[in-house]
């Protein structure tokens, strides 16, 4: 399988360069390993190399021998190695010794010390339209967060029926070349193997598949919405009655350091007036094919109900500004005040702030215009700093500037 450009690439370079090792996280099959492995100079897998148990037990310091980087695949699985790689960090006193991917963060009772100052972060997602090709990236976010305004681009390639095509296979590099069909049937497995194995795994406790499923479900049916708690306890609970909210809050806490999940934050900020923002996240997966295998949906069927096809679609568009926007450091986060005003994204930069609303028919982007005005008038500049720009993400249509300074760009044209 051909390997995709990715954002990523950059950045893991870039971390070499000034860190000791580098945490390389995201949900399995994402692309991980094929990214870091392009930089290693060795490799030791920790989840099926036997030698790697027995080593930890009597000579510890042998699974960290190899050319640097050093990559340590799947790391999680024997999390002894986090202090081993900061002691040996410390002791080697250069950067770019260390690669550690891993599609779980391990579990938080494990005592380990700080890798501050010798670890940096990299998370990675599956591939953005852009990075698959599927984008013709003639608008750069970068060049819009740094003053380039530039929006024009050609009407999007897609119709409603080839998004909810692109949107079921995912962004998975093991379904870029393979037929729909199969690349729902490889999220409906990946789904699957979540449900029964992974959770109880990264819990440690074992963990009820039914109830993970109608969670998941759940998630579902609200993605790219702030359901509750409660709402999301009753849909898991079915028939026996709700969960307790502490078993829902242990299960979506799996679910997030599976990295299945990736809610969006609240944008924590100062308004004008009496009005203060919301707190609740808006649920996201990291990928929303895997909304439409735990909803059993196909792109038909997608297609005969554009309200979810919508939510989805905004789902889509957070996974690949969340891609974007890491060449830049930016964070993306979501906003809804008290008095009802909310923009779907907002995206975070050191000197500023992008406001997005995403709209999957180009029919509703005058509506979209005048929400992010309203919202964007109500934001203290003073606390936050200046809006960069005003963004309505758009399926079909062209890219272009309205009178009023608002950009409406098609998704298929973004790019970072």
């Amino acid at each position: 399988m051909e390997y995709k450009t990715r954002v990523a690439d950059a950045a893991l370079t870039a971390a070499l360069r000034r860190a000791g090792a580098v945490l390389i996280e995201g949900a399995k099959g994402c692309g991980k390993t094929s990214t870091a492995l392009r930089a290693a100079g060795s490799v030791v897998r920790v989840d099926v190399d036997p030698a790697v148990d027995l080593y930890l037990r009597s000579e510890p310091g042998r699974v960290l021998e190899g050319t640097v980087p050093r990559l340590l695949d799947e790391w999680q699985r024997q999390p002894a190695l986090w202090d081993l790689v900061r002691r040996a960090v410390d002791d080697r006193g250069v950067p770019g010794q260390f690669m550690l991917t891993g599609s779980a963060t391990p579990d938080t009772g494990v005592p380990r010390h700080s890798g501050a100052g010798r670890f940096t972060v990299l998370r990675m997602r599956p591939l953005s339209l852009w990075e698959a090709g599927q984008s013709t990236g003639e608008v750069s976010l970068h060049a819009l967060a740094y003053g380039d305004s530039a929006c024009a681009a050609e009407p999007g390639p897609y119709t409603l029926q080839a998004w909810a095509g692109l949107i079921t296979r995912g962004g998975w590099p093991a379904t870029l070349d393979a037929a729909l069909v199969d690349a729902a049937d490889y999220v409906t497995d990946y789904l699957e193997l979540v449900q029964q194995a992974d959770v109880s795994d990264v819990a440690g406790v074992r963990r009820d598949p039914v109830r993970v499923t109608r969670l998941i479900g759940s998630l579902a049916r609200n993605v790219s919405g702030e359901a509750g708690v409660a709402t999301l306890s009753r849909d898991a609970g079915g028939s026996r009655g709700p969960l307790s909210r502490d078993t829902t809050g242990r299960y979506l806490d799996a679910l997030e350091r599976l990295m299945v999940i990736e809610p969006l934050p609240a944008w924590q900020t100062a308004l004008r007036g009496s009005a203060r923002l919301r707190q609740a996240p808006a649920w996201h997966f990291v990928d929303p094919s895997l909304a439409v295998a735990a909803l059993r949906a196909t792109p038909d069927q997608l297609v005969a109900e554009p309200k979810t096809l919508g939510m989805l679609f905004e789902s889509l568009a957070v996974r690949d500004l969340r891609v974007y926007a890491a060449a830049d450091r930016g964070r993306v986060v979501r906003a809804r005040d008290s008095a009802g005003r909310e923009v779907d994204v907002v995206i975070e930069y050191p000197h500023g702030w992008i406001a997005c609303e995403v709209k999957l028919g180009l029919g509703q982007a005058d509506a979209a215009a005048g929400t992010l005005s309203r919202f964007v008038d109500a934001v203290d500049v003073q606390t936050v700093g200046p809006c960069l720009a005003r963004l309505v993400i758009v399926g079909t249509g062209p890219g272009y500037r309205r009178a009023d300074g608002t950009l409406v760009v098609p998704l298929s044209a973004l790019c970072p």
